[in-house]
Formats: C-alpha cells, sequence, structure tokens
C-alpha cells in the first residue's frame, strides 16, 4: 500500500513547474492545502507577478531568537520527453527487484524531494504534539534554475523576509553515488561571459585575412586551453574528477555561439558565451580582467553576463554550532558527510552573501547523480529516509 506521504510527493512532482512556463498557480494552490493541513502559518509574496514565494512558518516558543530557514525551490528544468522512459511529470512509482520504488518524474532530486520531506517531517512532528523553541520557516521559491532573480535574490530585499530574522538555513545538496551525504558549505562563482569577435567580410570562396570567427577560435583555443590545465589540476590532485572535488577547480565551457547570414557570406561578427565557475579560491577580478585581456587580444567585445559577487562561505571549524547540530545529527544515523564546494549554484549564495550561514543537503546517497538528467527519479526508501532525517535535525536545529 502506498504511504500517504509519498502520494503527496508525487501529486507534487506531477504539477508541471516547468521552464519556460510553470504552473506556480496549481503548485501555490498545493502548498497552501499541505500548509492548512498541516496547521502551519502561509503567506505567498509575489516580488514579480506571477512568480510566488510561498512562506509557511510554525512559530516557536521564544520569537526573539533568530529563525530557522528550510529552503527550497519549486521550479523544474525542461525536459525531452522522446528520452524518458516513463512521462516526466507522470511520477510513475515502479517496483524494484529489492523490495522498493523508483519514483520516476522532473524534480525528483532537484529538489521537490527536499521540500515535500521538509513538509511531512513537520507534519510528523506537529502530530505528536512537539514545540519548537526557535520559530521555523519553510520557503518555496520560483526561478532558481533560471538564476533565482526573480526568487530568491528579489525576496531577499523585502520587509518580509527582514521581519523572519533568519540565524541558519537548510537549502539543497547533491546526490552521491556512494554512501556518503554531501554538505556544501560554499558555492563556486557564476562567471558567464559574451565574446563578440568583428573581422573582415566578403565572398565565401575567398581567403579573407582577419575573420571573426578566426578571432573567436582563438579566444575559444586559449579558453579550451586554461579548461584543460583545470581539468589536469584535478586529476593530478584526486586522481578522479567527483562532485565532491569540482568545485575546487574553475570548469569552462562553451554553451552558444552565433553568427554569419548565409553560407555564401563571411560574417562581420561572431559571438560566443561561456559558462564559467570560478572556485572560491581564485581572485575573481584578476581572473576577469584575464578574460578582458584576451578580448583586447584579439579586438572583441567583452561582457560579463552576471554580478560578480563574493559567494559567501559557512564556517565549519567546530565552533559553527549549526553546523555541528547537522554532523551530530548524520552521525547519529551512521551516515557520514563530504564538505565540499558546490560546483553549481543554488540559492543559498544569495543567503550567504546576506550574511545568513547555509548549508546545502539532501539525504540522497547510493543513488546516481540524475540532475537535469532524463529519467530522474528517486526511490521511495530514500523519500522516507530523507522524512526521518528532518524529523530529527528540525527540533534539534530550533533548540540551538
Amino acid at each position: 500500500m502506498e504511504p500517504a506521504s509519498v502520494a503527496r510527493f508525487r501529486e507534487y512532482l506531477k504539477i508541471e513547474t516547468v521552464h519556460p512556463n510553470p504552473d506556480y498557480v496549481n503548485c501555490t494552490k498545493f502548498l497552501e492545502r499541505q500548509a492548512k493541513e498541516i496547521g502551519l502559518e502561509y503567506n505567498v509574496v509575489e516580488c514579480v507577478p506571477g512568480k510566488p514565494t510561498v512562506i509557511m512558518t510554525w512559530r516557536g516558543t521564544d520569537p526573539n531568537l533568530k529563525s530557522i530557514l528550510l529552503n527550497s525551490h519549486t521550479d523544474v528544468v525542461p525536459v525531452f520527453e522522446e528520452f524518458w522512459e516513463y512521462p516526466p511529470f507522470s511520477a510513475e512509482r515502479v517496483p524494484t527487484d529489492d523490495g522498493d520504488f523508483k519514483i520516476y518524474a522532473r524534480g525528483t532530486q532537484d529538489m521537490k524531494v527536499v521540500g515535500s520531506c521538509y513538509l511531512e517531517a513537520i507534519r510528523n512532528l506537529k502530530a505528536a504534539g512537539k514545540t519548537l523553541t526557535r520559530d521555523v520557516h519553510l520557503t518555496f521559491v520560483p526561478d532558481e534554475e533560471i538564476g533565482g532573480t526573480d526568487g530568491m535574490k528579489m525576496f531577499l530585499e523585502t520587509e518580509f523576509f527582514k521581519n523572519m530574522n533568519i540565524g541558519f538555513a537548510l537549502d539543497e545538496g547533491m546526490p552521491n553515488p556512494g554512501p556518503e551525504l554531501y554538505a556544501f558549505h560554499v558555492e563556486r562563482l557564476r562567471n558567464p561571459v559574451r565574446f563578440t569577435t568583428h573581422g573582415t567580410t566578403g565572398h565565401g570562396s575567398q581567403f579573407i585575412k582577419d575573420t571573426a570567427i578566426a578571432k573567436l577560435m582563438d579566444i575559444g583555443n586559449e579558453l579550451l586551453a586554461y579548461r584543460d590545465v583545470q581539468e589536469a589540476k584535478l586529476i593530478s590532485q584526486y586522481g578522479e574528477i567527483g562532485q565532491h572535488n569540482l568545485g575546487e577547480v574553475t570548469t569552462v565551457n562553451m554553451t552558444m555561439v552565433n553568427g554569419g547570414v548565409q553560407a555564401n557570406v563571411v560574417p562581420e561578427n561572431f559571438t560566443a558565451v561561456f559558462d564559467i565557475r570560478v572556485t572560491p579560491s581564485q581572485n575573481i577580478p584578476e581572473f576577469n580582467d584575464w578574460l578582458k585581456s584576451l578580448a583586447a587580444k584579439h579586438n572583441a567585445d567583452f561582457e560579463n553576463l552576471s554580478e560578480v559577487n563574493d559567494s559567501g562561505a559557512l564556517d565549519i571549524s567546530s565552533d559553527t554550532k549549526y553546523w555541528n547540530v547537522v554532523l551530530d545529527v548524520v552521525q547519529s544515523r551512521g551516515l557520514k558527510v563530504i564538505n565540499a564546494i558546490y560546483p553549481a549554484a543554488t540559492d543559498s549564495r544569495y543567503l550567504r552573501m546576506a550574511g545568513i550561514p547555509a548549508i546545502g543537503i539532501s539525504l540522497l546517497k547510493n543513488i546516481p547523480f540524475l540532475l537535469h538528467v532524463h529519467n530522474e527519479y528517486v526511490t521511495e526508501s530514500l523519500f522516507l529516509e530523507g522524512i526521518d532525517f528532518y524529523t530529527e535535525l528540525i527540533p534539534k536545529l530550533s533548540q540551538v
């Protein structure tokens, strides 16, 4: 028989909050119903029309203490349905040979599983008559998958958020094929850039000098050479590349190229976008100065496509009380964590930039890494274990 918690999780997964047109309306209705059933305060803040941040609050006995934030995002990335074994928003529950179930849907790992675990844990705690010391807030934010500008970033600037008085936050982690949990205390810096080269035009049948595409290829080759150095550094130090160490180097990937008008015309300009993720140990102004020097060397225009900010870092020394509570609960369950730099980007960076300590952790172990991949799934046993994990963790964080 399917547990009620699993049925609710699957209902959440079936809501197509997929870009470019996420169904935030029905998602908000679903979350409102959960809040009413559990008995939580419920608010919606729209910094941008049609992009709701849903806030649920469980009041503690001492409202003067700083509160705990449990954050998750409601949006998911696009799918290529023809490559899925089951429809990506059917939340198919498929039995496995070992008596478990796999739940297939976009968002199972990233990250509706975590938001659902928060809700089910608090449902259990409230049903058991538990009380908390600190206020606990749950936020369900939009647009994380497209940068969070209209979601967490703008929400942090509201009076509503400031009045929440956050002292510590939990957010998403990553799946690990091994038995440990990843715990992320800092992230690489998102540093996407665009180069636009200009050159001589003419007929495509000629040997034309100084073309825009030749200049762009020279820039690309220098960046790919830098990429090779970073990859070799990681392999030399660790012997392998994984999510546990990827954040310690800078990655460069060309993701978009645009130019040309027709096959027999050499164009005047070409543009290329590079997705660059800079490790926190690297000096970002110096790195961008180097990128600008590449542009100048090849007479190209250069543009940063996002704000360049320090992503902040949580101190995970023995003096950090919230981190110690997380560690104690993990260890009490016979688990271990790998402290790591998040290789991509989450809304945690906005929290840390605002001075709020945040840990990214998902109870996803012994499972393939399927973020943004076809046939994304989570096992039912992991979901239920995640509920138990947060059921133990939330009261202890509240009592710090």
